[in-house]
């Protein structure tokens, strides 16, 4: 069982005076604390620390927990790029990278990242699938690639990454299609639907594509995104959550909530909470920590942190 923590790295989540360069120092407290996983999120219609540039700056400065992305939209750089940025990522860090990556969603969330990467909107999900396939591809030693898509006659030598196969791509997303898409293709699934049944059923069926695919379930890490907040009791979480909502994301809570796994209340509570995704078959938590200013979110990941063995013994149970 791992539990991994997201970094507050969006300015929406800092108060005025906080030091964004404190954020390398907030990843090796969560890795002291027993973090198992960093994660980062990804976007070019808000501002923050570019995602690729924080994990850079974190490999060097921790030693064991898995760096990861939550979820990298790859559509906003270009594949082979990409694929060198990544490489290198796994090789500073000595093979810890872990990338999830997304297609983006339709609305505000979505196509407007299409416009300003220039990318055809259309296609979008294959056009995920063929750059995942070529960058496992280059980091194979491939001197050329022909898809549907992406085609390249003359590749030049790629920058290998720390392990032979690559660093793991998990896939974000619970569309029929996408649970199918990561049974086939992809090294693990990170979603966050608000329902754990809605989760079980989702991994069955990945398993079940999977299968079909001639792989195995234990080919597929199954992950969750879940925004978390401890406090008094669940009313004091639910207004602190939706103060944080409302600058993180420009909705109420009651509508975020709607479309993201949400757990708040008591430590009790919260514990209560996470051991339903982990009965539904979770076995990586990434925890998205629900507090505005760098302060809030240091003793969120204090809070958080002392239910680990906890969230851990509920996976052994299962």
């Amino acid at each position: 069982m791992d539990i991994g923590v997201l970094l507050p790295t969006g300015t929406a989540q800092w108060g005025e005076a906080d030091d964004p360069r404190t954020l390398v120092g907030f990843g090796r407290r969560a890795e002291r604390l027993g973090f198992s996983s960093l994660f980062v999120n990804d976007s070019l219609i808000s501002p923050r620390i570019e995602a690729l540039t924080m994990l850079a700056a974190l490999a060097p400065a921790t030693e064991t927990v898995t760096l990861g992305t939550a979820a990298l939209m790859p559509f906003l750089r270009r594949p082979v790029q990409a694929a060198q940025s990544l490489a290198s990522i796994d090789l500073l860090s000595a093979g810890r990278l872990t990338v999830t990556v997304g297609a983006g969603f339709p609305g505000r969330f979505g196509r407007p990242l299409y416009t300003l990467s220039e990318v055809p909107w259309e296609r979008r999900f294959a056009r995920l699938d063929e750059t995942v396939t070529l960058w496992r591809a280059l980091w194979d030693g491939a001197g050329s690639f022909h898809g549907e898509i992406l085609r390249f006659d003359d590749l030049p030598p790629a920058t290998r990454p720390s392990r032979a196969d690559g660093p793991p791509i998990w896939l974000g997303g619970a569309t029929p299609a996408a649970l199918a898409r990561t049974g086939r293709l992809y090294d693990g699934w990170l979603p966050y639907p608000p329902d754990p049944a809605d989760y079980a059923s989702g991994l069955r069926d990945i398993r079940t594509a999977a299968a079909d695919a001639g792989r195995s379930a234990e080919d597929i890490t199954p992950a969750l995104f879940v925004s978390v907040r401890i406090d008094d009791d669940v009313e004091s979480g639910r207004r602190a959550l939706d103060a944080y909502a409302r600058a993180a994301y420009g909705m109420p809570l009651e509508e975020l909530e709607k479309i993201q796994a949400v757990v708040t209340g008591s430590a009790d509570q919260v514990l209560t909470g996470l051991r339903r995704y982990v009965a539904a078959g979770a076995r990586h938590i990434v925890v998205r920590l629900g507090a505005l200013g760098l302060s809030s979110q240091r003793d969120q990941l204090e809070r958080v942190a002392d239910l680990i063995p906890a969230v851990a013994a509920t996976a052994h149970s299962c």
